[in-house]
C-alpha cells in the first residue's frame, strides 16, 4: 500500500509535471472507483492544474478552482506516458480506474491511475474542498509537519489505552502512516508493536516521535528524483524488518519474526523490539509490554 513517503514522491513528481499544463480529457474508466458526481469529471476538462499536494495518503490534484483528490488503497498507483494511445479506454476489467489525458501539440502525455488485483479499493474525488471528501477530514496531524512537535504528539498519546502499533496506523491520530512504515517507525524505536500506548515512558516517548521522523523523512529523501515506475521498488529496498520474514535483522542479526492477523501481518525483531522474546500468536501479545 503506497504510504506517506510514496504518496508524497508522487505529488512532487506530478507537480514538477503539471505545473501550468491543461486538461483535455478525463476518462473515468472504473466507475466504481469514482465517489463523487458533482462536479462531474468534465468540469476538470479545458482547466489547468495549479499545484499538487498531500493530505496523509490522499493525493490531492488542484485543477482550476476545483480538486482531484485519490486515495491509492492497497494497490493503486499513478503511471505517467509521453505517449497515451490514443484510442479512448473502455470500462473492463484490468487496472486501469482513471485516464487524464494533457492538452498539447502532441496530446499525447498524461497519466493513468491503475489498481492491481482483485479487490478495488480505489476512490477518486472531484470537490471544491479536499475537506469534502470524508477521509481528508478526518485526518489527524501530518508527522511531516512543521507544527508537529514532540508536546503535540505526547498529547496525542493522552490517555490512549491501544497497542502502539494500532495508534501509528490511525488516519485520526496521525496521517500517511500504514502497516509497513509502523514496522520500520517501531524497529527504530526499539519497540514491542503491542506495548500499549498509554504506558509507554517520557523516554520511549521521545524515542518514538525521533523514529517517526526520522524513518519517513529518509524514506522520503531516498525515493527524491526517482521516477514513478521505480518508486516501489525503492521502498522495499528501504524497509529493514516490514515483508523480511526469516531473513537477518539489519541491526543484530536475529530473524525477523512476524505475526498474521485476518486482513494483514506485522514483522519485528525480537531482538531489538521485545527483549528477545517472540510474539508467537495474538493471544501470547498482551503478556509482551
Amino acid at each position: 500500500m503506497p504510504e506517506l513517503p510514496e504518496v508524497e514522491s508522487l505529488a512532487r513528481f506530478l507537480a514538477d509535471h503539471l505545473a501550468g499544463r491543461a486538461v483535455d480529457r478525463v476518462y473515468p474508466v472504473a466507475v466504481h472507483a469514482l465517489k463523487t458526481y458533482d462536479p462531474p469529471v468534465t468540469a476538470l476538462e479545458g482547466e489547468s492544474f495549479e499545484g499538487v499536494t498531500r493530505h496523509g495518503k490522499f493525493l490531492d490534484l488542484q485543477v482550476g478552482t476545483l480538486h482531484l483528490v485519490v486515495h491509492l488503497a492497497r494497490a493503486g498507483w499513478v503511471r505517467w506516458s509521453e505517449k497515451l494511445p490514443a484510442v479512448p479506454p473502455r470500462p473492463g476489467k484490468g487496472p486501469l480506474a482513471l485516464r487524464v489525458r494533457l492538452a498539447g501539440q502532441d496530446g499525447g502525455e498524461g497519466f493513468d491511475v491503475t489498481e492491481a488485483g482483485s479487490q478495488k479499493h480505489l476512490a477518486v474525488y472531484v470537490v471544491r474542498d479536499p475537506r469534502e471528501v470524508p477521509g481528508v477530514a478526518r485526518l489527524g496531524p501530518d508527522p511531516l509537519a512543521a507544527d508537529f512537535t514532540p508536546a503535540a504528539f505526547r498529547a496525542l498519546l493522552e490517555g490512549e489505552r491501544r497497542q502502539i502499533k494500532g495508534v501509528l496506523r490511525d488516519q485520526s491520530v496521525l496521517a500517511g502512516i500504514g502497516n509497513a512504515y509502523s514496522d520500520e517507525i517501531l524497529h527504530a524505536a526499539r519497540m514491542s508493536p503491542f506495548k500499549l500506548a498509554a504506558k509507554l515512558s517520557e523516554e520511549e516517548v521521545t524515542r518514538l516521535y525521533a523514529a517517526i521522523g526520522s524513518t519517513l523523512q529518509e524514506a522520503v529523501e531516498r525515493s527524491r528524483g526517482l521516477p514513478l515506475k521505480d518508486l516501489k521498488a525503492e521502498k522495499k529496498s528501504g524497509l529493514r524488518v516490514h515483508g523480511r520474514k526469516g531473513q537477518p535483522c539489519p541491526v543484530c542479526g536475529d530473524t525477523v519474526r512476524e505475526v498474521s492477523f485476518s486482513d494483514s501481518a506485522l514483522q519485528y525483531c525480537p531482538t531489538c523490539q521485545t527483549g528477545g522474546k517472540p510474539l508467537a500468536d495474538r493471544r501470547l501479545s498482551r503478556l509482551l509490554k
